[in-house]
């Protein structure tokens, strides 16, 4: 029996949660899951909605928990027009399949508004902000379920969440949600902690495929804050970042970008395209270009089999979530395209925001740099245990595929010992 998957939306479109169902598809009989395992991981937890009002007008809003055998719900709340239920139930079932990779003891949760922030003046988006809390605070906290920033939210909103909820809560509760300020027991680590992350990633990739630092030519998709960090640890370290891109469009040089340059000209324009030492390019030009590395920091979906077979990229690194849908991987892995996929890649954040919750449960005891040398050891042995797994297999199967089945083999052991399966 296939595993019960998404419909379509209303326009026709396909349903981000069927990329997932396809990937458990793929999996399952490697693993052989028998029935009652395969409905468990494709059980919700909680799924809570609600309608916020901001002045005259109402913003649909969820917060769902996927999976909570590990441990209470992780994951970030993001302000997005787009977003959807179905979405953020994709992500919060890519949380579990991250938190229990990266071995954390939290399972998998999400939240988001349907708004675009952008029209909100600083007191809608306030009020916004603690209408969320008010809606859900039945069904979050420290060790229920914890939030983070996510697409266009920030430390501020979250510190005007952690108000919002130990008001109605009545005593104080750091570790209720992370990417705070560090004014308010957040981190220093957490702000650019998914690109920090994702680098670590690029260099034990480097390492073990003993690439040439000197020679690498490297393609970033998105420019937003894991996009434009990650984009500044390759200037500040040296490499060849020839291209990246916003949602206007992309630029290109095959000498290198001046990365700093260039998020100046954007931040003084509208557009990375506003740095003048480049030739425009397109997204979709982007991602076809003849590079070594491309870097996905954007949205999901960039990559299917439309396009997967004109992708010249050597190897790919996911710091989105779901850029590459199912159909494509298949493609990439045929080509011998080494993907390092979002799971594994983008954990950085989650790992990031782990040590915040620790250092708040603890009472913020840890100095920085003992939680960045925490931080690094965690990435690096994320990373080990699934490269160990691609050489094992002797790269049969692609990196996400391994990555699952860690993940799942972890969420079920947990399953199992809590007799739920």
């Amino acid at each position: 029996m296939p595993f019960a998957c998404c419909k379509t939306n209303k326009t026709g479109e396909t349903m981000v949660f069927d990329n997932i169902t396809t990937i458990l598809g793929k999996v399952a009989p490697i693993m052989n899951l028998s029935e009652q395992e395969k409905a468990q991981l494709v059980k919700f937890h909680s799924i809570q909605r609600a309608d916020l009002k901001v002045g005259t007008k109402k913003y649909p809003a969820f917060r769902i928990i996927h999976n909570n055998a590990l441990g209470p719900g992780k994951g970030g709340i993001r302000f997005h027009p787009n977003v959807s239920e179905d979405e953020v139930r994709s992500l919060s079932f890519w949380m579990s399949m991250k938190n229990s990779l990266a071995g954390l003891p939290f399972g998998g949760g999400k939240g988001g508004v349907i708004v675009d922030p952008k029209i909100l003046n600083q007191k809608e988006l306030q009020e916004l902000s603690r209408q969320y809390v008010r809606a859900f605070h039945n069904f979050i906290g420290q060790d229920k379920d914890i939030p983070a920033p996510d697409v266009y939210t920030n430390p501020q909103i979250m510190a005007w969440m952690l108000d919002e909820f130990e008001k109605i809560k009545g005593h104080h509760e750091l570790g209720f949600i992370t990417g705070k300020p560090v004014e308010l027991g957040g981190t220093a680590l957490r702000g650019d902690s998914t690109s920090k992350g994702g680098f670590i990633m690029f260099n034990e990739l480097i390492k073990k495929e003993k690439l040439n630092k000197k020679t690498l030519t490297i393609a970033v998709q998105g420019f937003g804050n894991a996009g434009w960090y990650k984009a500044k640890y390759l200037h500040d370290n040296k490499f060849k970042v020839v291209a990246v891109s916003d949602s206007q469009g992309g630029i290109y040089n095959k000498k290198g970008l001046h990365i700093i340059n260039v998020k100046d000209a954007k931040d003084k324009g509208k557009s990375v395209q506003d740095y003048a030492q480049g030739e425009h390019i397109t997204n979709t030009e982007l991602l076809e270009l003849d590079v070594d590395i491309l870097v996905l920091a954007a949205l999901e979906n960039q990559i299917t089999k439309k396009n997967a077979d004109r992708i010249k990229a050597k190897y790919i690194i996911e710091l989105a979530n779901g850029p590459i849908n199912p159909e494509a991987d298949a493609i990439l892995h045929q080509k011998k395209i080494v993907v390092l996929p979002d799971i594994l890649a983008n954990s950085g954040g989650v790992i990031g925001s782990y040590f915040e919750w620790a250092n708040n449960r603890a009472g913020n005891i840890f100095e920085l740099q003992h939680l960045i040398r925490l931080f690094d050891e965690r990435m690096k042995e994320t990373f080990d245990k699934v490269w160990l797994a691609f050489e094992e297999d002797k790269r049969k199967h692609d990196i996400r595929t391994l990555a699952y089945i860690i993940a799942i083999k972890r969420i079920l052991i947990a399953e199992k010992l809590r007799g739920r399966v």
